[in-house]
């Protein structure tokens, strides 16, 4: 059965390495439609996951096969820990196996994970070969599949190793975004009020106003979150594709965060995006202390985050981390970091993100302490 769709599409526009974000609902379940035209004869690889599996690959290879398009599976296990340099090693000789030529696609069917892990694979098997992701995630939709950033983690800290990659297509439906679990639904949110805060205060207070709908999940919410996140993000990436000033600006909230994550060990102790979330907040702690934003736009944003059920995991951290001076050793490994010193992304308010370094880490100390401890 063909389901009829309707779709919204944001162009990242980086001259011939442009490629469109295609937002709609039911596009799954017509994939071929925009797949095929991308691919050079009519074969593929899939990448996912064990749950996407499960849950929504038959839906793919459904409509994959009803278009004569062949195409192999390769399954992984799911959770932030599959990011690894075996698993990595795994998926390029898995591709090299199965024979995929320099110019065949292969498609990542999955969250940030998946996203992440096949295109760092594409990137470095015959020194590039295209790669689509259809992100499975609502963090995946706005953030992880757009810009082109691959990546493993390492045991030094998330994101260390990894490429700039630029997907050919970008493929977000939003019907799987209604079976995700609460926990998972939240998480995401956090990278969309990341955008909201960072440069967009209009767009933070349409989240404000419309929180219910949000949470209830609501169609035309969820294609305005979507779409307008990634409007932002596109705007940010085609003007500094490999984060030479700009587009740092995205990692608001990120210098605590991956430190947070890499201090649980990449576990589900803390997802991506309710750390993303967190370290938004003791940005803005940061911030305030330094005497660069309000108090007020501080409580507003504790307030929205506390409306929306963000916080639950900052006080189940309390007592479960190693020291704060540890947390600071993690931070110096962050990828912003130059010449030894650590540069924050800090906001003169709501919508008003910079960067800055050679702050005074008794600051960031405190701000940790008083949050954690």
């Amino acid at each position: 059965m063909t389901l009829k769709y309707t779709y919204k599409n944001v162009l990242v526009d980086l001259g011939s390495r442009s490629y469109n974000i295609n937002i709609g609902y039911n596009l799954l379940a017509n994939a071929s439609d925009f797949i095929k035209p991308l691919l050079p004869r009519p074969k593929t690889v899939v990448v996912t996951d064990t749950y996407l599996y499960k849950n929504h690959y038959l839906g793919l290879k459904e409509n994959l096969d009803q278009n004569n398009i062949d195409h192999d599976l390769i399954v992984l296990e799911q959770g932030e820990r599959t990011k690894s340099w075996q698993n990595l090693e795994y998926l390029v000789e898995e591709f090299l196996t199965k024979k995929i030529e320099r110019n065949d696609l292969v498609i990542g069917l999955g969250g940030g994970v998946i996203g992440d892990l096949t295109g760092f694979a594409a990137a470095i098997t015959r020194r590039g070969i295209p790669f689509i992701q259809i992100p499975t995630t609502l963090l995946a939709q706005v953030d992880s599949s757009v810009g082109g950033k691959t990546s493993i983690n390492s045991q030094q800290g998330k994101n260390l190793v990894g490429a700039f990659y630029q997907p050919r297509l970008v493929l977000s439906d939003l019907s799987v975004l209604e079976t995700l679990s609460s926990r998972d639904f939240m998480a995401g949110y956090g990278e969309v009020l990341k955008y909201g805060l960072l440069g967009d205060k209009g767009f933070f207070e349409w989240l404000e106003s419309n929180a219910k709908s949000i949470k209830k999940r609501d169609r035309k919410a969820m294609i305005n979150i979507v779409n307008r996140s990634c409007k932002i993000k596109s705007k940010i990436v085609t003007q500094d594709e490999r984060e030479k000033g700009q587009r740092a600006l995205l990692n608001l909230g990120h210098t605590f965060g991956h430190a947070l994550e890499t201090a649980t060990g990449y576990s589900d102790k803390l997802l991506h995006g309710e750390a993303v979330a967190i370290g938004c907040k003791l940005a803005f702690e940061l911030s305030y202390k330094l005497g660069v934003c309000s108090e007020e736009d501080v409580l507003r944003v504790s307030k929205h985050m506390t409306d929306m059920g963000m916080l639950n995991p900052l006080v189940k951290l309390k007592g479960n981390l190693p020291s704060i001076n540890d947390l600071i050793d993690i931070m110096h490994q962050d990828k912003k970091s130059q010449e030894g010193v650590l540069n924050f992304v800090l906001v003169g308010g709501i919508g008003q993100a910079f960067l800055a370094g050679n702050l005074e880490m008794n600051m960031v100390q405190e701000v940790l302490a008083e949050n954690l401890s």
